[in-house]
């Protein structure tokens, strides 16, 4: 059987113009207020080691760096790579940014916390959810931490689905979206169309969507302990129509 092309989607789709239009989108206040978070769940104090994967433009890399902890990020994007490691070259700080799929997570790190940020989760096939759980166990000391962000939990996404978006503009970039769910599958499929000035990027991404109970079936499948399920930064407890599923868990 052929493997589905959309199963790694996210290969080829983060090149600039995304990348610029959601570096954008994302004020500043998020960024420390999910970095706070992560600190708070997390039990981080500096000289923490980190795992962020992936990591994207560095965003939670960069701010937990600034905090004193030692992070590694790594993502398969080598734009969003590249602009991370010239932020941390600008602000002279050490930061082990890397280029990679979260498919195939290093063999070399041991971290206190390991987190998925940004979505991220969603975009495996299933039984590349459970490998990437599995592999991101083997890779946090024990005590330590998994942390998940989590915006296609079908009790965050349901509530408010819509498949008509008005076209939006961050960072001089436009986005252009066609919503679909394939009930099917329980995907949420969107095909994007971003454009500055004459330049154009086409691509369709892919979120897997579970439950709040799947996601912590998977969390425990892969032994991890002492699932909590927030429904903000702020400690709110997850709940239907909650707009996130922020998921800590241990490591025994």
């Amino acid at each position: 059987m052929s493997q589905d092309p959309m199963s790694a989607w996210y290969a080829d789709f983060f090149t600039e113009l995304p990348n610029v239009f959601w570096r954008a989108a994302v004020p500043p206040e998020s960024t420390s207020a999910e970095v706070d978070f992560i600190i708070r769940v997390g039990g981080l104090r500096p000289g923490s080691w980190v795992l962020d994967v992936p990591c994207g433009s560095g965003r939670h890399t960069l701010e937990l760096a600034r905090r004193g902890c030692r992070v590694t990020g790594m993502d398969v994007s080598a734009e969003a790579i590249e602009y991370a490691r010239r932020v941390a070259a600008d602000e002279q700080l050490t930061v082990d940014l890397r280029l990679g799929d979260m498919r195939a997570l290093p063999a070399d790190v041991q971290a206190d916390v390991a987190m998925c940020m940004g979505n991220a989760f969603g975009y495996l096939e299933h039984t590349g959810t459970q490998k990437f759980l599995a592999d991101l166990a083997g890779l946090i000391v024990s005590g330590g931490a998994l942390i998940l962000d989590y915006g296609f939990v079908a009790e965050s996404l349901l509530p408010h689905l819509t498949l008509e978006e008005p076209p939006m503009t961050f960072g001089g970039v436009e986005a252009i979206s066609v919503n679909e769910y394939d009930t099917a599958n329980s995907r949420w499929l969107t095909a994007f169309t971003f454009r500055r000035g004459t330049e154009e990027h086409r691509g369709t991404s892919v979120q897997h969507v579970y439950t709040a109970a799947e996601v912590t079936r998977l969390v425990t499948g892969a032994r991890f302990t002492d699932v909590e399920l927030f429904g903000d930064t702020d400690g709110t407890s997850f709940q239907l129509g909650s707009h996130r599923l922020l998921l800590a868990a241990r490591r025994p």
